[in-house]
């Protein structure tokens, strides 16, 4: 997969390609939908996908809480996955976000990055202000010569599938119904980062990540899956996995420390992507350190036994 930053300045062998355009945080299956038309509509052009870096709400409110499901870097991997050839990771900034719909139209999509066909869902909205819909997308290809597809809604049951219903069910200690939207289990992914080494010291030594710029999942104790993604222990592994400030030991910054099952080895540095399947329970602060360890030794069972099932 080719990503390519910049509209102004697009080589020709990446222009033509057919392109799903949105900010497909966490790759959900409404998401998945938009891209598999794009491949039906393709007709032998590359598949691509039009998105923004940052994301548009990053941009407008900086300091608002985090609630990105992925990462830009975890973000492209999904999508490498699913066949896209041609990542358009467009930067958000005030220029592109002064743009009309017209303009974003003319300048992005058609002379800049010389689309063929667009695919859109049907809630899309684009340009100053979101002042832009679907239709208007499709009427501005009409006159400049690029195909519009307009995608249905999609939904999980009687959800409408977002990432905000996506979100939600994070919140509240849901991954599965998280995962029945997401179409694959909700991950975090990154590189292992030093820590206090107080699992090590417990007999249960954790690989800790940091979840910055993430919308947090529910703290607490979830059964996880977990991909080394490099190096020499690179595989698949069960584990367990707590999400939180760790109340047992003062006011600290939340992070993710995960317990892999039957591994021995050094991962610090490592990228790891951590898979949530169960939620366990809440965070708890115990009277002590016996306390603490006889419910780790309780949740890691639980966990093997849920992973044990799948």
């Amino acid at each position: 997969m080719r990503i390519i930053r910049d509209y102004q300045f697009v080589n020709k062998k990446d222009r033509g390609a057919t392109a799903a355009i949105g900010n497909f945080d966490g790759v959900h299956l409404g998401h998945q939908s938009v891209i598999d038309l794009a491949r039906e509509g393709g007709n032998g052009a590359p598949l691509g996908i039009v998105t923004f870096e940052p994301h548009p709400r990053e941009f407008f409110a900086p300091d608002a809480p985090p609630f990105r499901l992925t990462s830009s870097e975890t973000r492209a991997h999904r999508l490498e996955k699913l066949g896209v050839e041609r990542l358009y990771e467009l930067p958000f900034n005030a220029t592109l976000s002064s743009l009309t719909p017209e303009e974003f139209a003319r300048d992005v999509i058609h002379e800049g990055l010389g689309l063929s066909h667009v695919v859109v869902g049907a809630d899309f909205c684009f340009g100053k202000g979101r002042s832009g819909n679907a239709e208007d997308l499709k009427r501005f290809g009409e006159k400049m010569g690029f195909a519009v597809t307009i995608a249905p809604l999609i939904k999980g049951g009687e959800i409408q599938v977002s990432s905000t219903a996506i979100r939600n069910a994070l919140t509240d200690g849901q991954p599965r119904d998280a995962a029945a939207m997401l179409g694959h289990w909700h991950r975090i992914d990154g590189p292992v980062i030093g820590g206090d080494q107080r699992g090590r010291d417990l007999g249960f030594p954790t690989a800790n990540m940091s979840i910055d710029g993430l919308h947090p999942p529910k703290f607490g104790v979830y059964a996880v899956l977990v991909d080394v993604l490099e190096g020499p222990y690179q595989g698949s592994y069960k584990g367990a996995a707590s999400v939180g400030v760790r109340p047992m030991f003062g006011v600290n910054k939340a992070n993710i420390e995960t317990f892999l099952f039957d591994f021995s080895g050094d991962l610090y540095g490592t990228r790891l992507s951590i898979a949530l399947v169960e939620f366990l329970r809440p965070e708890w602060k115990f009277d002590g350190l016996e306390a603490l360890i006889a419910q780790i030794d309780a949740d890691c069972a639980q966990c093997r036994e849920i992973l044990d099932g799948l």
